[in-house]
């Protein structure tokens, strides 16, 4: 979508009273009648709102029939509004129910005398292809208007058949040959065939139509040397073959080939271009000599332009997989397993190089080579990766330019990448930006404070000594208070409390304090304390948190500072807990609670109905059970000492044939404990199930607590409650080392890092989130809707996915689960047995969503005389399969009633009086 009819429609209406859909469809039907010109415009580009606010077909459908209609009777202005509506509202068009119709009051202004409304209407019928894509009537009005002798009516007819090739095969097959004969005939301006060959690109609907095709676009190349046709022709040449796929290998030696010998700069940057576009789309298809040529035109150009451009191409191919084939032996002699260490030579040449971002390339090169690959004779690359980046980091620190800090974060984020794979270089890595953050600009700081950060989270690389360094620059930094400074503190603070693994001295919490304090405003300190709940210093977090108390304007601000202060005093209680010491833990744990209870309280206070904290209030409530569950396993444990087995607990076991009761009320509470684990388990995973919205490590750290649960749980199964049955042999391969290696990594920072979990889904882009509408419903929400007990109810589900302002962030949506329900909850009638099968409904479908949009059916039996509860639940399917119960729920009721016929017969048959065959016969046909 053009950003000019973005912006041209994008705050219309902007201000308007809330109103429902008829309503609001009512008062833009006025203006539309409206005898005034302005007031019809400002309906009409009022209607991209409305359909984004009531998405649903009814109204859509309604909506632009009346802009057909004004398109269809309206001025060329009127038309080019309802055009610019439609082609921003092109996700629902699909929801348009009667087409036809649609179409027929549009096309009608086709035969209009002026061929501006011509054009006009063919610029609609191509932005309305998804729907009509086999309108025969379409199609040749299209071909008809490529012959008008009128450019604008042209322009338009091109327009309309790119639209319709990339969506109907036939009309692509069909208008080949007639672009084919425009492009090479003489008649045709230059600039209308530049207009006229992209329209190839979408000539991919079968192998036979994209050969045609790239044969043509073969000749044209041959044929019209000129530098815009070659670039035209090169550039959808590749579009071609991207969507195809089966000719990528081709188009990758016929752009080398105009690399190597076109001499033109302007189409070198286009197969550069095109290059790049393949190694992201198919860098499987690269081969060795593909790679090879690359580099020997990257060696051999004079022009750093068009070498930085190459080592972009070769810089995204080092990060897939055609590096390791690029690096493969190969069969042949060692001729070609010297020339392929040409790779290598360019890189290290580019490492130095005066151009920052071929020398960024050069070192982003060495760092994939040494990290994906594990030959011997490439090791020694490793160094070489090392002093590039340090030559980088020296010269962009020292810059404060735009360009220098892009470089700079591909440097920062080569030496992360590399320290990751090469843990041995970690500390030569991390000594080159200690020390080069005392003289680097302060954009350059925050950067590398960052990358720092990154590196000691994976290998405890800051050691004590390098803690007063840090210090020091942290009290010089604490004396500005310029935006950037206030960036800086947070970034050092950060690096601080990682190097100081958890333990900060006091010393070092009064430098950050009177920091703070001195030269910082709230949200800089409110940022610190959220660094400190993350790197498990608590003490340091609760002491911000309460300084920050008095600060904030909203009570829901305060209630919220206040739970995370509370959260901060229950895990540095927490931290206290000892391996042996089983007495203190019980008052660690009660101490905890009590901060997390009233944490709990303030939380649900700084709920609003925007911002509800569901996940928030969820997980903390799973974390105090998970306490109180760990509370009372101790005392269980306990318990032995204080409540031994009874003596006659032996000749009870032996009566009741359960050996356990030998173990005396231990058994029961240890049995009570394991179900309260597993149901805490089951909790944790419905808590992940309805998280669609939550990144990777927050569903990590979800899944790891149930974990947790179902580990100790199957342990009190396996050790006390059932040890023959239960054994850990099973998993003692391939099961218990992994979960164990990764319990004893991770699990220490899941249970002291509650508060990243807590705040991780208070982000600033609202989830997904779905509008459901059911059909037939009823008016009054509480009323339930009439059905005969006969018949069969026939429920519509509509529905729209309401994306955030990132859709798709951390998973994309394939499908939607839709789960109907019905069950009887008050019957009337006659009290007779009934089989269950008639007394519930239970059916489930899977729809596709297009364009945010899914509708289905279901139809549902209400056999039963009574009042029914139906039930839709929607779950979302992401593109692995996996199953999240988002939500959301919807209830209508349902009144089974007994059909005329059937209650004549009924009440008949209670009066005694069995009806005659007449009386049946005439029952039977009184309603015709």
């Amino acid at each position: 979508m053009a950003a000019s009819a973005k912006s041209f429609l994008a705050d219309a209406g902007y201000g308007e009273q809330e109103l429902d859909a008829n309503s609001a469809l009512m008062e833009l039907d006025k203006g539309l009648r409206s005898g005034k010109l302005g007031e019809q415009c400002e309906a009409v580009v009022r209607f991209p709102r409305l359909f984004q606010k009531y998405p649903f077909p009814i109204l859509i459908n309604s909506a632009f029939l009346k802009l057909a209609d004004v398109f269809r009777v309206g001025n060329n202005f009127l038309r080019l509004c309802v055009l610019k509506v439609t082609q921003q509202s092109e996700k629902h068009l699909e929801k348009i129910l009667n087409v036809d119709e649609f179409v027929k009051r549009v096309f009608s202004v086709i035969h209009s005398n002026d061929p501006v409304a011509r054009a006009i209407t063919l610029r609609m019928l191509g932005s309305m292809a998804s729907i009509i894509p086999e309108r025969k009537n379409a199609h040749h009005s299209i071909r008809q208007s490529l012959d008008s002798h009128d450019n604008v009516e042209v322009e338009a007819a091109i327009f309309a058949a790119a639209n319709f090739s990339a969506q109907s095969k036939d009309f692509a097959a069909g208008i080949c040959n007639k672009i084919s004969e425009m492009i090479q005939g003489l008649a045709t301006p230059v600039d209308l065939k530049l207009k006229l060959i992209p329209i190839l690109q979408h000539m991919h609907h079968d192998a036979s139509l994209a050969s045609s095709s790239r044969q043509l676009l073969q000749q044209l190349v041959t044929s019209y040397p000129s530098t815009k046709m070659v670039i035209v022709t090169l550039h959808t040449f590749t579009l071609l073959a991207a969507s195809s796929l089966v000719d990528i290998p081709k188009q990758i030696q016929l752009l080398l080939q105009y690399l190597k010998n076109d001499p033109r700069k302007a189409v070198k940057r286009l197969a550069i271009q095109d290059l790049k576009l393949l190694a992201n789309k198919t860098p499987h298809t690269w081969s060795r000599e593909n790679i090879q040529a690359l580099c020997e035109s990257a060696l051999h150009t004079p022009y750093d332009s068009l070498k930085l451009g190459m080592l972009s191409v070769l810089s995204t191919l080092s990060g897939t997989i055609a590096i390791k084939q690029y690096f493969s032996s190969a069969p042949g002699t060692a001729a070609t397993t010297a020339r392929s260490f040409d790779l290598v030579k360019l890189a290290q040449e580019c490492c130095y190089h005066n151009n920052r971002g071929i020398a960024a390339h050069g070192v982003r090169i060495l760092t994939n080579i040494s990290a994906s690959c594990q030959e011997k004779d490439l090791l020694p690359l490793e160094q070489d990766a090392v002093f590039g980046l340090e030559a980088l980091l020296v010269l962009c620190s020292q810059d404060d330019s735009p360009g220098a800090q892009a470089t700079l974060k591909i440097t920062l984020t080569c030496m992360v990448k590399l320290v990751k794979c090469r843990p041995h270089l970690s500390q030569s890595v991390v000594e080159s930006l200690l020390t080069q953050l005392h003289s680097a600009q302060d954009a350059a700081r925050i950067l590398m404070c960052h990358c720092l950060a990154a590196i000691a989270m994976q290998l405890p690389v800051l050691a004590d000594g390098m803690l007063g360094d840090l210090m020091d620059l942290y009290k010089l930094i604490g004396r500005s208070a310029t935006d950037k400074k206030q960036e800086l503190l947070v970034s050092l603070a950060t690096v601080i409390f990682v190097s100081s693994q958890k333990a900060l001295s006091s010393e070092v919490k009064t430098v950050i304090k009177q920091q703070l304090e001195n030269a910082s405003n709230g949200w800089t300190a409110y940022r610190i304390a959220r660094q400190a709940s993350r790197m498990g210093n608590h003490d340091m977090a609760r002491e911000l948190y309460q300084s920050l108390l008095t600060q904030v304007a909203s009570e829901h601000f305060y209630f919220w500072l206040n739970s995370l202060k509370e959260f901060s005093h229950a895990e540095q209680c927490l931290t206290g807990l000892q391996e042996d010491n089983y007495s203190s833990a019980l008052s660690c744990i009660a101490e905890a609670l009590k901060s997390y209870h009233k944490g709990i309280a303030s939380l649900t206070a700084a709920s609003t109905p925007l911002n509800p904290l569901s996940f928030q209030c969820g997980f903390v409530k799973l974390r105090i059970d998970l306490l109180q569950a760990f509370s009372q396993l101790i005392c269980t444990c306990n318990s032995l000492k204080t409540s031994p087995p009874p003596a006659i607990a032996t000749t009870i076991a032996m009566t009741s044939g359960n050996d356990l009761q030998r173990c005396g009320r231990i058994s029961n509470q240890m049995k009570h404990s394991m179900e309260e684990f597993r149901n805490l388990a089951t909790r944790y995973g419905d808590l992940y199930q309805s998280s669609f919205d939550a990144d990777s490590a927050t569903l990590r750290n979800v899944e790891l607590q149930q974990q947790s649960c179902l580990l100790i749980s199957h342990a009190i199964e396996a050790l006390i409650l059932d040890p023959e049955s239960t054994s850990f042999q099973e998993y003692s391969s391939n099961g218990t080392a992994h979960v164990e290696s990764e319990y004893e990594r991770r699990m220490m920072s899941v249970f002291n890092h509650v508060l990243e979990e807590v705040e991780s889904l208070n982000r600033k882009y609202a989830p997904v989130s779905y509008l459901l509408a059911l059909s037939p419903s009823p008016r009054n929400p509480a009323e339930p809707i009439a059905v005969q007990n006969n018949q069969q109810l026939a429920l519509k589900v509509e529905g729209v996915v309401q994306h955030g302002s990132k859709p798709g962030l951390f998973r994309k949506i394939q499908s939607v689960c839709l789960n109907v329900s019905s069950v009887l909850q008050s019957k009337s009638g006659q009290d007779y047995k009934i089989p269950i099968d008639n007394m519930t409904n239970e059916m489930e479908q899977r729809v596709e969503p297009h364009n945010d949009y899914f509708s289905t059916q279901f139809l549902l039996n209400f056999v039963i005389l009574g009042t029914h509860n139906i039930t839709v639940e929607s779950s979302v399917i992401d593109s692995n399969g996996i199953v999240w119960k988002t939500g959301p729920k919807t209830t209508i009721f349902v009144k089974s009633l007994e059909d005329p016929y059937s209650q004549q017969v009924r009440l008949q048959q209670q009066q005694g009086q069995p009806p005659s065959q007449q009386q049946q016969q005439r029952t039977a046909y009184s309603r015709f």
